[in-house]
């Protein structure tokens, strides 16, 4: 019968391609650790490794079990920390993860709202959408707050809702005095946010500007919001950012709204396929009222 020993073994086989150094790092003998691996392939009836004159070599099967085993690792090692916790304090813990920009509008209401609830640990953690749902399935988040749609079988999301996209300029700048075109921007130096494997907010960006045959100037790469805002305040350039940043207070950066333009940026909600528990139904709820307030007045970020 398969056990948690024989993928902790695995992994480590998995991650050193050695059966000596994984036998090291586990502090057991190598003949052991050969036989339990052995033992694991034939329980699930598939080889895992090739073995080669250098070491091992994951098959197809072998990486597919490791990206499983490795969340049901993390899961278990979560669920053991989230125990002892609620042990200790006689709570439980109810972990969030989320995106900066999504942190400027209605989340911290959320986050207020629970911590009325002496009962529930609020704990926050700042992540990109892809490492939320890693995140959620291991079991280090319950919910997570991001602006990519991610295809996850385990994860399910729940657009919130559609955020309108606007200019951040400097206070001085000519263009600060009231709503802009992408046109007047496209010479502009522009700040922008990296892209990567999936859509972004940069690719978002790009969009903007091919949808009406325009290239943008960008002049500065940055891996946050705010490092953007700050770069804006020093005159290097304008970004583009989602509303509800427009909460942040600089004397030295004004917030334009784009016209001729309808783009915007979803605001998601990822949660694991599973009943929810009574926090979590707490948590729905309040989102609920959160998201219906804001269809009601849409002026609220």
């Amino acid at each position: 019968m398969m056990e948690l020993r024989h993928l902790r073994y695995f992994c480590a086989a998995a991650e050193e391609l050695n059966l000596t150094r994984a036998a090291q790092k586990l502090f057991i003998a190598q003949p052991p650790l050969t036989r339990q691996i052995k033992q694991l392939e034939d329980e699930i009836g598939a080889t895992l490794f090739i073995r080669e004159a250098r070491g091992l070599k994951l098959t197809p099967a072998g990486r597919y079990f490791l990206d499983h085993a490795r969340q049901i690792l993390d899961k278990v090692a979560a669920t053991v920390a989230g125990t002892r916790q609620v042990a200790s304090h006689g709570k439980q813990v109810f972990g969030i993860g989320f995106v900066p920009s999504i942190f400027y509008g209605q989340l911290p209401r959320l986050v207020r709202r629970l911590r009325q609830n002496k009962n529930v640990e609020i704990v926050l953690k700042e992540m990109k959408t892809g490492e939320q749902v890693e995140a959620l399935k291991a079991g280090h988040i319950d919910i997570g707050f991001g602006r990519l749609y991610i295809d996850d079988s385990e994860v399910e999301q729940e657009l919130l809702f559609n955020e309108r996209i606007i200019a951040a300029l400097p206070a001085e700048h000519p263009l600060a005095t009231g709503p802009v075109s992408l046109s007047q921007l496209a010479n502009e130096p522009l700040v922008v946010y990296p892209s990567g494997s999936g859509p972004n907010f940069a690719d978002i960006m790009q969009g903007l500007f091919a949808n009406q045959a325009l290239k943008p100037n960008p002049v500065q790469q940055v891996n946050d919001v705010q490092t953007a805002l700050a770069l804006v305040a020093s005159d290097l350039g304008y970004t583009l950012v989602p509303e509800q940043v427009k909460r942040v207070t600089r004397e030295d950066v004004v917030f334009r709204a784009i016209t001729g333009s309808d783009a915007t940026s979803p605001v998601l909600c990822s949660r694991r396929r599973e009943p929810p528990n009574a926090v979590m139904r707490l948590a729905n709820l309040i989102l609920s009222e959160l998201v219906s307030q804001k269809q009601q007045d849409p002026s609220l970020l």
